[in-house]
């Protein structure tokens, strides 16, 4: 059975997820403060985290950054009452998966937490890497990028590049279709596996820190290009 570990300090919260969840079939763990959730995740497994922000003794983003240090990739989705971005943007870039923002229907989470299931399901049943035949698409360069899908490991110029999961899926996503532009709505349904037009912000968000990380001048990008009015498209051949 698929376990899922709700952490919120507020009994109300916690009340309306254990229920919802526990009826749509899964098995609910409950913590109240970020150290009882930081000791349960690092002990137990989950299948997926629903993380408050705000929490006593630790924080929502101390508990996200000390699972990540740990190696810990349970997907997390943070769930806040906060509006100010700078929150959102500070948890993706720490590891977390998604979020979402209170007040928040239990259909919503759900539909979330299905999305990082399908998601993580093809790779989660080799923990340990098993010896395969090498395939073309195990190892791309792209300019000075290059980008190896079995050791989830990307380097540019020779140095290693780390990045969050969400980052390697979205940068191998763009490789895969490389000269193609892609919408928003696209990305978000691939990439997250939901389509809630409204959330498409999530994508620009992630985009913007995976430039940071392999353009030369992420204000110039030049791998990774605004196609105005359509979305991005990967542009790899003026870089061989």
């Amino acid at each position: 059975m698929n376990k899922i570990l709700v952490v919120d300090d507020e009994p109300a919260i916690v009340t309306l997820l254990s229920y919802n969840l526990k009826q749509a079939g899964y098995e609910v763990t409950t913590a109240t403060d970020g150290e009882v959730a930081l000791d349960l995740a690092l002990h137990g497994t989950f299948t997926c985290i629903l993380l408050d922000l705000m929490l006593p003794k630790l924080d929502g983003m101390e508990v996200t950054k000390r699972l990540r240090q740990e190696k810990i990739h349970t997907p997390i989705i943070i769930v806040t009452a906060k509006n100010d971005e700078f929150d959102k943007v500070f948890g993706l870039e720490l590891g977390a998966d998604d979020y979402i923002t209170k007040p928040f229907s239990p259909r919503e989470v759900l539909a979330r937490i299905k999305a990082v299931m399908r998601r993580v399901a093809p790779s989660a049943e080799p923990v340990t890497p098993v010896a395969a035949p090498p395939t073309n698409r195990a190892i791309t360069v792209v300019g000075n990028l290059r980008i190896d899908q079995n050791k989830y490991r990307v380097t540019r110029n020779g140095e290693n590049i780390s990045l969050t999961p969400k980052e390697f899926e979205l940068l191998v996503y763009f490789v895969e279709r490389e000269g193609r532009v892609l919408s928003r709505d696209a990305i978000l349904n691939h990439v997250w596996g939901y389509d809630y037009a409204s959330e498409t912000r999530i994508v620009d968000i992630h985009i913007s820190h995976l430039r940071e990380k392999i353009e030369l001048d992420p204000k110039e990008p030049t791998y990774i290009r605004t196609v105005r009015g359509f979305g991005y498209e990967f542009v790899g051949d003026e870089h061989a």
